[in-house]
């Protein structure tokens, strides 16, 4: 096999646990024989004086003496022996062969697609293999498949400067680092920025994966592999929170010693049964978002509460996908997942569809409304964003506030307003444009009907010049008057229901009332970045919800 070719690195070395002492000392000596055949495999995939063909043929050899038992390569043997003892290594090992065989060739990945396949191979396969190790069953499998590829995916962000510098090999697939100007672009010191947008979105795409991961320990018998995927999970989200602090172009990040101790705690709970996490991480997103809606849901009762946060949780999702900075396609390839995930919520991996499910069970919810969300998304995920006229403003109204109305009227069991809710987020939608128009102008996106400019003499242009033209104050102030129309409309309908039940929509509705009230006394041609809601502002909504009337009179 030539020269021996090593890193140095051992277990000591790795960014999450390989064989903690969370483990069982027999599986922790099967995991150590297999960490070292493919840590050997993995050097000479990464030997930097080794040309392509020269690693496959010692990879090739590698694998020849691993189904052998090959006693002259004490490695290979090793995991031989441990597969006969436990039935399990030896496959695991070969696909992770097939990776580094791609590692030899292959130096960059095209898109998410990719990466992701990528990944299968050289990831998942180790946490199958604990898995296997354990006689876990086949419902572990797509979450452990998701922390595998979170933590790979997060390792290249780490190693970035270092494998590009060393091997040329890059793994932030091509399209993505095309929105930060390419790839020399994406690497430019001088260019956090525009890098920034685009780590944030891959690590969105990570966090994801982590959820999803998060029904693993809940579904492991083995109380000691329960302890360290609790630990591992841990590490997972220290490092996604680091990599969105500190930049890995200019420094190398990583965990703390803090962060470890905290994993190892978090660990040492696994070791009694868990409960899932579901409800927990779609409340999490609501207090992440700092969302003006929270005050409204927190007066529900808690299976309200519950279903409204996985509402909220979806929106934040796909919100998320359509505003990052992933190339069109992608942004579309992720929302056609969303789609089927709704479409299949009872076979749901991921904690915002079985809460989502949990919710349109409980609450009759038209699931329809969600494609509806969607289909406003993939109109936010394009180039650029232009509206004909009124008819299509109010279209999209209504797929991206108008089906999140009629979604949350069913939960607060008030299904007979639902017109009440159609017209009501048309109004706060339109609020919401009028907030965001520099802030939409950058994605190059202008809601504002383009007839309705044209009749204030203002034809198609890049979004920050439209949005910087005199004139298009004039159109903001006429939508503003269609909005405060709105309020007063919805002031009206609302003596036809039962506020008490309605409360967190008139405590939403408020407060997008006084968010208008700002807009206008600000003015329409004086913005100076997004404007929020003053600290006494939201002491007169928080004094509203205690002080709440039960009925109206």
């Amino acid at each position: 096999m030539g020269r021996t070719v090593t890193t140095g690195k051992g277990p000591r070395d790795e960014n999450f646990p390989v064989a903690s002492l969370l483990l069982a000392p027999e599986r922790r000596a099967a995991v150590l024989a297999f960490y070292g055949f493919v840590r050997e495999a993995d050097d000479i995939a990464d030997a930097p004086d080794l040309s392509g063909p020269d690693k496959i043929a010692r990879l090739d050899a590698l694998e020849a003496a691993l189904l052998a038992g090959d006693p002259a390569h004490p490695g290979a043997a090793r995991l031989h022996a441990a597969h006969r003892r436990h039935g399990a290594g030896i496959d695991e090992a070969r696909t992770l062969l097939d990776a580094f065989r791609q590692d030899a060739v292959k130096r960059r990945y095209a898109d998410w697609g990719e990466l992701a396949a990528y990944c299968a191979l050289s990831a998942n396969p180790v946490g199958r293999f604990l898995l296997r190790l354990h006689g876990e069953g086949d419902t572990a499998l797509a979450p452990a498949d998701a922390l595998c590829t979170a933590l790979q995916i997060l390792n290249h962000l780490q190693d970035a400067p270092d494998d590009r510098a060393a091997l040329d090999r890059v793994y932030c697939p091509v399209g993505w680092m095309e929105q930060a100007g390419g790839e020399e672009a994406f690497f430019s010191p001088g260019n956090a920025a525009r890098r920034r947008a685009v780590l944030d979105s891959v690590l969105d795409r990570v966090d994801a994966l982590v959820e999803a991961a998060s029904a693993l320990p809940e579904r492991l018998r083995d109380r000691r592999l329960r302890a360290q995927s609790l630990a591992t999970l841990a590490l997972a989200r220290a490092l996604s929170r680091r990599l969105r602090l500190h930049d890995p172009v200019l420094r190398r990040v990583q965990v703390s010693k803090a962060d470890v101790l905290r994993a190892f705690g978090a660990g040492l709970r696994g070791l009694r049964p868990v409960e899932s996490r579901d409800a927990a991480i779609t409340a999490a997103a609501v207090r992440r978002s700092g969302s003006s809606f929270r005050l409204g849901m927190q007066s529900l009762t808690d299976e309200r509460r519950r279903a409204i946060h996985a509402v909220y949780a979806f929106c934040r999702a796909v919100d998320d996908i359509a505003d990052g900075a992933a190339p069109v396609a992608e942004k579309l390839a992720f929302l056609a997942a969303w789609r089927r995930e709704v479409d299949h919520l009872d076979a749901s991996q991921t904690p915002v569809g079985r809460e989502l499910r949990r919710a349109a069970d409980r609450f009759g919810l038209p699931l329809g409304e969600c494609h509806a969300l969607l289909d406003g998304m993939e109109t936010d995920s394009g180039e650029s964003v232009r509206l004909a006229d009124d008819a299509a403003l109010d279209l999209y109204g209504r797929r991206v506030a108008g089906s999140v109305g009629a979604l949350s009227i069913r939960i607060f069991g008030q299904p007979e307003a639902h017109d009440f809710a159609l017209g009501l987020g048309r109004t706060l939608q339109l609020v919401n444009i009028l907030r965001d128009v520099d802030e939409d102008a950058a994605r190059d996106r202008v809601y504002v009907p383009l007839e309705r400019l044209a009749q204030a003499g203002l034809r198609d242009a890049p979004a920050r010049a439209l949005v910087a033209d005199p004139r298009f104050a004039r159109v903001c102030r006429d939508l503003a008057g269609q909005a405060r129309a709105g309020f007063a409309t919805a002031d009206a309908a609302l003596k036809a229901f039962d506020r008490s039940a309605l409360k967190p929509a008139i405590l939403m509705m408020e407060s997008y009332r006084r968010l208008l009230d700002r807009l206008e006394a600000r003015g329409w041609g004086t913005r100076h970045g997004k404007l929020r809601l003053t600290a006494g502002d939201r002491l007169q909504l928080l004094t509203l919800a205690v002080t709440f009337p039960m009925r109206t009179a």
